[in-house]
């Protein structure tokens, strides 16, 4: 099994220590001379879904979302802004799906594995909490060769060290996790796109770092011709039955050519069927597009994250390795409520995810892509009614798709879950945990489905799991959520 936290040479320690010291110990937090503002970030309005009756649509389909950006950065509005995020920065899932938790995978034939419960609803009592879990299979013992293609913005907006400085760092920490034969390029934008290094044998790691070290900022932001650069370098390079993907690095701030969020997806569709896929990795303040670099991450058989620290180049390059290799595409949920038993039901998240009832088995309609041993988790909020008429346990049968990473034609699977009365406190410690984030990014937005909880409820909640947290990230989070409080 490949290592996924790495001995990091000399070199590569020396780069992010050089990096590392202009910020302070916890989540390695910005100087306060950057800009604390946040004046000209730009996102995506997301209204929060509603209740809907089932009588009147019983069945709810979701593309599922693998992106963990929402997370990073409302910790940076938080721990380094010291202000509550807007709320165009909070998405639920996002939030919920960075966490890896130890889902076990269990499949037989298939790269995703699905587990999930029912409980009482923690901050309404009167209802009650679906949890859906999907896991990633885990990294071969032998993984298929990669083509990589970091395409990285050097316009003059990455001029500082929590933008570019940072990302150069994040590159060299994933040279040291490449096998020998995988292949690097590097493609840089500003006014207009370069190719700075032709693709490479990871085994010449000496030379892809330098390339990567002497990487400086200025000029406009060409976003487009890169990304049609590196799709071509990508392609060139293509690698049958390998991982091929392009990883961009950027602010988002594209001001040179095609630039709209409209014409940058509509860029990106016309990539996605050539078997390469995208990771969008976000940094910096004031003039963060994250908005569109969300949609384009959709769009483009993609994910996106945001990079506040360096821990979260670790967690990115490093112990989330597995994400770089996607083992299903477009996959989709549906679930189907009975109307006897359900009155209503409200999806938390995945506002943008939605798909109509008919995409589901429409497999020219695009969804969302599981990395390897990545989990998944979505909750939806369940009204039922007070005296079903069918006096039996309810039973909620969740269907998924999911095409293979080089296929186009779709596999179904199915997940029953058995609502056995649960309390909250009888529920998984995933349920609670899950609920609790969920929660959090309520109480942030002022939502009016945050019921009665609080943030000390919050912390509750997480603090009775005993979930494994290697790298603290769980820890971290309880005080991300005291420090809400102080803000609020």
């Amino acid at each position: 099994m490949k290592k996924l936290i790495p001995f990091l040479n000399l070199f590569t320690i020396f780069f992010i220590m050089s990096c590392e010291e202009s910020f302070n110990d916890f989540g390695s937090s910005m100087p306060v001379s950057y800009d604390q503002t946040a004046q000209g970030d730009r996102y995506n309005e997301v209204q929060e879904n509603p209740f809907i009756l089932v009588k009147d649509q019983p069945v709810s389909t979701f593309s599922i979302d693998a992106d963990g950006a929402s997370y990073s950065n409302v910790r940076r509005f938080l721990m380094q802004d010291n202000m509550i995020p807007p709320s165009g920065a909070i998405r639920t899932e996002e939030m919920i799906n960075y966490f890896e938790f130890d889902y076990e995978f269990t499949a037989e034939g298939h790269p995703v594995s699905l587990n999930g419960e029912v409980s009482e609803c923690p901050w309404n009592t009167d209802n009650k909490l679906i949890r859906i879990g999907m896991k990633g299979e885990p990294l071969p013992a032998e993984l298929p060769p990669s083509n990589f293609v970091f395409l990285i913005d050097v316009s003059g907006s990455m001029a500082s060290e929590d933008k570019l400085d940072l990302l150069k760092s994040g590159f060299i920490m994933l040279l040291d996790e490449l096998s020998p034969n995988d292949r690097v390029a590097i493609v840089t934008y500003a006014g207009s796109s370069n190719l700075v290094l032709e693709s490479t044998l990871a085994i010449e790691k000496e030379k892809i770092k330098n390339a990567i070290s002497l990487l400086g900022a200025g000029g406009g932001t060409a976003g487009a011709e890169g990304i049609k650069t590196a799709y071509e370098i990508a392609q060139n390079n293509f690698i049958e039955g390998g991982n091929n993907r392009v990883i961009l690095g950027t602010d988002g701030d594209f001001n040179v050519g095609v630039s709209s969020q409209d014409e940058l997806v509509t860029l990106i569709e016309g990539k996605r069927d050539i078997g390469i896929f995208l990771t969008v990795l976000g940094v910096g303040r004031g003039n963060l597009n994250d908005g569109m670099m969300e949609q384009v991450a959709n769009n483009g058989n993609g994910t996106y994250e945001y990079i506040d620290n360096v821990s979260q180049l670790l967690k990115v390059f490093v112990y989330d390795y597995g994400k770089f290799f996607t083992v299903a595409k477009d996959v989709k949920v549906q679930v189907e409520f009975n109307p006897l038993v359900v009155e209503s039901y409200r999806l938390i998240g995945y506002e943008n995810r939605l798909l109509n009832q008919e995409d589901f088995e429409d497999d020219t309609k695009d969804a969302g892509e599981i990395g390897a041993n990545q989990n998944i988790t979505a909750l939806y909020e369940i009204k039922t009614l007070s005296n079903p008429e069918f006096r039996i346990v309810p039973t909620f049968t969740i269907d998924f798709r999911y095409k293979k990473p080089d296929e186009d034609v779709s596999v179904p699977l199915e997940l029953e879950i058995f609502d056995e009365g649960n309390s909250f406190q009888e529920a998984s410690d995933y349920m609670k945990f899950t609920s609790g984030v969920a929660s959090f990014a309520m109480l942030l937005r002022n939502s009016q489905y945050k019921g009665n909880a609080t943030f000390n409820d919050v912390n509750t909640w997480v603090n009775s799991t005993n979930l494994t947290d290697q790298h603290n990230f769980k820890e971290e989070f309880t005080l991300l959520v005291d420090k809400a409080k102080s803000l609020k």
